[in-house]
């Protein structure tokens, strides 16, 4: 049974707190923390409350990568990327998704492969799952904003973040892209997009990837990870309409991935394991 999670940044410009709210009502079994500027997505604490209250457990850790978050916790990529390592073991989360090293960040870039194995050798119980990106297309003009390149399979890793919506924005198909990560395949962003070479993260089933044929091939891959809902609902005009979205996208994900945990399915480090519901 593959645990279906809410990330975080698929509530913006919702705060962080908001996912666990959204989660724990919509029956999601866990959530994506995106480690931004929101100071409680930086703090074991204030998330381990909101996972308690909620009833809604941390399953998986994006640490802070993107551009707006190049200062986060601090400028240095190995300390951003070890931290959050280190936020995932607090919370018992078993992965962390990173991104391919940006092309100006040629130390980090050249030593990555290399401490993504420290990491590993530091917390077994973690998977550190490279994230697939996507060249970036200005007018007529495409370049590769990452070192080696937006493809983590080309230079290979241990484990790896499937993002459908990226693989739209490629152009590639992400059931081959699936095949080339082969038992490497931890994580799966899930987001739809229509191939038009921009990076959409639409609900499922609104555009023209083969969502349903990927989430139905898990089982046969041996999948034993989680399937994190990224989609983006910030023109979302209310609540209920972003409350609507993200109950269709879940809806998608558990008609496609077959049984789902039940409430007396808990999850761990070492996958789900039966055990009684807790009290309260």
């Amino acid at each position: 049974m593959v645990p279906v999670l809410l990330s975080s940044s698929s509530v913006f410009p919702e705060p962080t707190a908001a996912a666990f709210e959204l989660a724990g009502a919509l029956g999601y079994d866990g959530v994506e923390v995106m480690v931004w500027t929101d100071a409680v997505s930086q703090d074991a604490r204030a998330l381990a409350g909101l996972a308690e209250h909620y009833h809604t457990p941390v399953l998986s850790v994006h640490a802070p990568c993107l551009l707006v978050t190049q200062r986060v916790w601090s400028p240095d990529p190995w300390v951003r990327l070890r931290r959050a390592a280190e936020l995932a073991d607090d919370l018992g989360a078993p992965t962390v998704v990173v991104h391919p090293p940006f092309t100006w960040q040629r130390d980090y870039a050249r030593r990555f492969g290399e401490g993504l194995a420290r990491l590993a050798a530091r917390f077994p119980h973690i998977k550190v799952a490279v994230e697939n990106m996507y060249p970036v297309r200005l007018g007529k003009r495409e370049f590769v904003p990452y070192l080696p390149g937006w493809d983590p399979t080309v230079p290979g890793y241990d484990a790896y973040t499937l993002d459908i919506s990226h693989c739209a924005a490629a152009r590639t198909d992400p059931i081959a892209m699936a095949d080339a990560m082969a038992a490497g395949l931890a994580h799966l962003h899930l987001g739809d997009g229509t191939g038009e070479g921009r990076d959409e993260h639409l609900v499922p089933g609104r555009g023209a990837q083969p969502c349903a044929e990927l989430l139905s091939s898990l089982a046969a891959r041996g999948f034993a990870g989680s399937v994190a809902m990224e989609v983006a609902t910030r023109g979302a005009g209310s609540r209920a309409v972003r409350e609507a979205d993200l109950a269709e996208a879940l809806a998608f994900a558990r008609t496609h991935l077959g049984p789902t945990p039940t409430q007396s399915t808990k999850v761990d480090r070492g996958g789900l394991v039966d055990q009684p519901p807790a009290a309260g």
